[in-house]
């Protein structure tokens, strides 16, 4: 019988760098090709060399286009990698602007010499160009054939645009990648699909042990704070990841705006990645939720209202800090880790007027991780910023299930799966879903670790 065995190479231990291996006598598939990313020693990591043969890796699966499952995938292609790429649509169409902005970031890094260390691109635009020459794209609830070993289905798990859930068949068993599954329901896309009859699950577990606040009080608080802010005719700062956070907090203000729950004050999207992603998203109206889909019918343009201003230049963006408060700025990265939000957390970190909005998880070791924590003052590029503004953090907005979520997915396959591989989150989230799973599901999970083989 032809042997059947998974190694979890990133993605355990920490919330990113997802890079996982399936394989079996004749084949060898990766899911997901990521970024560690939140630490020092990141950039160390991610420009290794891959653990295994590149070159004998047939086929890359990619779940969906965040930086920690894409940011290696044209480092991989450099290194040898001749198979084919895997994804939605959605997802191919979305890696292209997120890989080609990374060029970008990474060609100022260098150049930056960043405490003397000069930072070399994990790849440049001919691995670019010649990744996606060898990137196909499958869509939803089509099933694949991939070779005479291996099946695939993709179904949606809701959490970002394009974010597939695969299911591999093989040999008469069913094992399945969850990628991040998504905090249903959300406010644009359909609810995560149900996971039935698997034989093995890998799945996330970022909020593993922690939920969320209920729908309706994340959107109460939302509102309050939006409408406390402008009281105190303050700036509202939100660092937004570019993929969906950016398009959500559009169509909340949007729809705010629209009913006269708030005052109508300039909002800035100060992110140049943000605004292209948004221009993806307006153009996939079919991956919306019924109720989205519905709104867009009647007319309504939902990432878009009076008073929104869309930054070009850096100069446009540091001149926001000139214009009258109150006002609202959406800015990237989400973490706090790079990118315009950095500029406008210098300048308004310092005003008790002003709010800091942490709208998602928080790495360890990013900066928006120690500004979640409140303390005095934070080093931002070298100088040391007094923190008096307001710091306040939904996470019911975030695009991950929470611990009850996680829980429910897996109990919809709970009487027939043999094991549950717990991943994509730090230690202390993903053990302590592990034992939810055992306590209260029965089934046998675990928290795998990096570089140990699993037969399945």
């Amino acid at each position: 019988m032809s042997k059947l065995q998974i190694t979890f190479w990133g993605g355990v231990g920490t919330v990113t760098g997802a890079n996982f291996l399936l394989e079996s006598d004749e084949t060898k598939i990766l899911v997901d090709c990521g970024l560690m990313q939140g630490t020092p020693e990141s950039y160390e990591e991610n420009s290794k060399p891959f653990p295994y043969n590149v070159r004998s890796i047939n086929y890359l699966f990619i779940t969906h286009a965040h930086m920690d499952h894409i940011g290696r995938v044209c480092k991989l292609v450099r290194d040898g990698f001749k198979g084919v790429i895997y994804s939605t649509p959605e997802t191919r169409e979305l890696a292209q602007v997120m890989l080609q902005d990374a060029l970008k970031v990474m060609d100022m890094k260098e150049k930056a010499m960043i405490e003397g260390v000069r930072e070399i691109p994990l790849y440049d635009v001919g691995d670019y160009n010649q990744t996606f020459s060898q990137w196909r794209a499958i869509p939803y609830h089509t099933h694949t054939k991939i070779n005479d070993e291996f099946s695939v289905f993709a179904k949606d798990a809701g959490h970002i645009l394009g974010a597939s859930m695969y299911e591999f068949y093989h040999g008469g068993k069913k094992i399945v990648f969850t990628g991040d599954s998504g905090n249903s329901p959300a406010p644009l896309l359909r609810d995560t699909e149900k996971i039935t009859d698997a034989d093995y699950l890998i799945v996330d577990s970022v909020y593993g042990d922690r939920n969320h606040e209920p729908k309706d009080e994340r959107d109460a608080r939302f509102r309050q704070i939006v409408t406390e802010t402008i009281e105190k005719r303050g700036a509202l700062v939100i660092p937004a990841f570019s993929i969906e956070r950016t398009q959500v907090v559009l169509y909340e203000l949007n729809n705010l705006i629209e009913q006269g729950k708030i005052p109508s004050v300039p909002v800035f999207l100060d992110s140049p990645l943000g605004q292209k992603v948004t221009e993806i998203y307006s153009h996939s109206k079919k991956d919306f939720n019924a109720e989205v889909q519905q709104e867009i019918k009647s007319g309504d343009n939902i990432f878009n209202f009076p008073k929104l201003n869309i930054t070009h230049g850096s100069r446009d963006s540091q001149e926001i800090a000139n214009i009258s408060n109150p006002k609202i700025i959406i800015a990237g990265s989400g973490m706090s880790t790079g990118g315009r939000v950095l500029w406008h957390e210098m300048h308004f970190l310092p005003d008790p007027s002003s709010t800091i909005l942490l709208m998602g998880y928080q790495a360890v070791g990013t900066l928006g991780r120690r500004i979640q924590e409140r303390p005095k003052s934070v080093d931002i590029n070298g100088s040391i910023i007094p923190i008096k503004a307001r710091i306040e953090m939904i996470s019911g907005y975030s695009s991950h299930k929470d611990s009850d979520g996680l829980v429910d997915l897996v109990s919809d396959t709970a009487e027939s799966v043999k094991k549950v591989f717990v991943v994509m989150g730090e230690p202390s989230a993903s053990t302590h879903l592990v034992q939810r799973l055992r306590d209260e599901l029965e089934v046998d999970a675990l928290y795998p670790e990096r570089g140990e083989v699993y037969k399945l």
